[in-house]
């Protein structure tokens, strides 16, 4: 539950109420983790509020109506410090459309798999440019930076990865132009020939 620590991490020192919270939010992360959804904040609020991590008060308010004041409970800064000084462990494996992609332009043989390649390598680029745009344009916020540099090494291993995809599966490629058969899985083209 990322979201609800980060919130929990905004929380911290300084009491919000939602819509406080979403542009201090946007404005923390940047343009890389794209807007807050505030229906989905509170939700997230009101989760916290029932695990007591975080508690509600109201503010009156003379010319609008009363709004809710988030504050930080000791319960919530204990859990904040546990899941912020503890590392990171990937649970979901490495779900990404292109490995899909892959497959299926493998299945259809070498020149639609360099067809993918050079079309995904096209964009690679100009998201790495985009990105050196965005690192320019958010020096003097660190936290912004560094999301923009993990940004940045990710496309440029994801570039790798095509050159590593075109030199494993081109032989394979190869083979499934040849049989029709994309690594000895059959086809349509095998079974009608």
């Amino acid at each position: 539950m990322p979201l609800h620590h980060a919130v929990l991490a905004l929380l911290n020192g300084r009491p919000n109420h939602g819509y406080e919270l979403k542009a201090r939010f946007e404005e923390a992360i940047g343009p890389q983790w794209g807007g807050l959804n505030i229906g989905h904040l509170y939700q997230i609020l009101e989760r916290l509020v029932r695990d007591g991590y975080v508690s509600r008060s109201q503010v009156t308010q003379t010319d609008r109506p009363d709004k809710n004041l988030y504050t930080l409970t000791e319960a919530g800064e204990a859990e904040l410090r546990s899941w912020a000084t503890t590392a990171w462990v990937r649970v979901g494996g490495f779900r990404d459309e292109l490995f899909l992609k892959l497959l299926g332009a493998v299945a259809l043989g070498p020149q639609a798999l360099a067809t993918l390649i050079e079309a995904q390598r096209q964009t690679y680029l100009s998201e790495l440019a985009g990105l050196a745009r965005q690192r320019r344009a958010h020096t003097d916020e660190p936290l912004v930076a560094v999301l923009i540099d993990a940004a940045i090494a990710h496309t440029k291993a994801d570039l790798g990865l095509l050159d590593s995809s075109a030199r494993h599966l081109g032989p394979l490629a190869a083979a499934q132009d040849e049989t029709g058969e994309a690594g000895g899985t059959g086809g349509a083209r095998a079974e009608s020939a």
